[in-house]
């Protein structure tokens, strides 16, 4: 159990319980990590008939998946697309934008399939510009969106108060296709899924190692071991045990979520007349959403991550009452922390470990659609669909992070800066 519990671990209903692997098992393809990305890429593969095992060293959405705040964002957090296409080159950059482009439809299409209502709201998302200058960028991605086809507009400034009743605000782009999501009811849809297919799912069982036996992939358990022709290793932000190969490789970014008890209709109407989920433009970010019972939801960084639930429950309300205005503080219900695996160039990543073994990882803020295209794109790379020379998430060797305890002591800097920042605007 999940302790202090999450939200979505306290309020989702039917979460299947899989059993310890304990047998020795041979199978297509081996999967490491019930997330997004792992049961995103099971489901594909036992579609398309081959078998798969998905091994989850605690229980399916115990990281980062059933712990964020449901945003469904079909956007990158920091890179623009005009970056995306500096950096990868024209077609490969444009490979990669449709398909991030495309990721909020695919979750809401698969959040239908499995009987998702009231938890997945496809009612668009805001970004909103706190300068003008920050509305100037926004309106070129608006721009660049737009030319590759996606369902993007620009709201002017009174359009956006209107919208979130916050004055800041310079403007904002909207994404029609985005929304909100039970993220954990949405990791059991992609489970129940890829199960419908024949996939088999087992908690409890984390992979110590993943070596080459002869022309297959031995992977060893606690209790047993699977052969396998391929492996996915779709573990983001974790190091334990064969998880290294892919944690080494980000910069851990611990986030806290916040949900208040459900507030009155006449109170959120005020603020989020349309339950669009809001992400705001500064380097200290605000953002906000409400679930299916008018919990409102928010998120932050701590300066000093160390038993932080208390002091960032404090913080995360009093900033949600400030920003919105409202006239009373809500009553906190739920507080807890997730990690989200921060690459450094802000862009998904595939590694290659061998023959027919990969790993990925691309949250950076964007996990539910990000995820779900980067592990229907390794399924494609294990079906040989695509070739992996022409995947839109190029191929790149798997490097340790520079000078890694630095790096991951860069957020907590960036943001005392960001709140400095803020401080000294207010006293203007």
């Amino acid at each position: 159990m999940i302790n202090p519990p999450t939200l979505w671990h306290a309020t989702t209903p039917q979460q299947t319980q899989y059993p310890v692997l304990n047998d020795l098992i041979q199978t297509d393809v081996v999967i490491i990590g019930g997330g997004f990305t792992g049961l995103a890429a099971a489901g594909k593969l036992s579609e398309a008939g081959r078998s798969v095992i998905v091994l989850e060293a605690h229980t399916i959405g115990f990281g980062a998946s059933g712990r964020n705040a449901g945003f469904v964002v079909p956007n990158f957090s920091k890179a623009s697309p005009d970056y995306v296409i500096d950096k990868l080159g024209d077609k490969r950059g444009k490979a990669l934008l449709q398909m991030v482009g495309r990721g909020a439809d695919r979750v809401f299409e698969l959040a239908r399939l499995g009987g998702l209502t009231r938890e997945a709201e496809q009612n668009g998302w805001l970004q909103p510009a706190h300068s003008a200058e920050m509305a100037q960028a926004l309106k070129q991605r608006v721009t660049r969106w737009q030319s590759l086809g996606q369902p993007v507009e620009w709201l002017n400034a009174e359009q956006t108060i209107e919208r979130t009743g916050i004055q800041l605000y310079h403007g904002a782009l909207r994404d029609n296709s985005g929304g909100m999501i039970n993220p954990l009811a949405y990791v059991h849809v992609l489970a129940k899924r890829a199960q419908s297919f024949g996939a088999q799912i087992y908690e409890k069982s984390s992979v110590l190692s993943v070596e080459k036996h002869q022309d297959k992939w031995l992977i060893d358990t606690p209790n047993s071991s699977v052969t396998a022709q391929s492996v996915l290793m779709c573990t983001n932000a974790f190091e334990k045990g064969a998880a290294h190969q892919v944690g080494r490789t980000i910069i851990p970014l611990h986030v806290y979520q916040m949900a208040t008890k459900p507030l009155p209709q006449n109170i959120v109407q005020r603020f989020s007349p349309m339950r669009e989920p809001v992400s705001d433009s500064r380097t200290n970010i605000f953002t906000y959403r409400l679930d299916q019972d008018n919990r409102l939801i928010s998120g932050g960084m701590a300066l000093l991550p160390f038993h932080a639930e208390k002091r960032m429950s404090h913080a995360i309300v009093s900033r949600l009452s400030h920003e919105l205005q409202l006239s009373e503080v809500p009553e906190v219900e739920f507080i807890w922390r997730g990690t989200a695996a921060i690459t450094t160039d802000y862009l998904p990543h595939i590694y290659q470990f061998g023959n027919g073994f990969f790993g990925a990882t691309s949250c950076n803020g964007r996990g539910v659609a990000m995820t779900t295209m980067l592990g229907e794109t390794l399924a494609d790379a294990i079906l040989g669909t695509c070739p992996t020379d022409q995947l839109p998430v190029p191929l790149m060797a798997a490097k340790p992070v520079r000078l890694r305890p630095l790096a991951k002591a860069a957020p907590s800097f960036v943001l005392a800066q960001a709140k400095l920042k803020d401080w000294l605007k207010s006293k203007n």
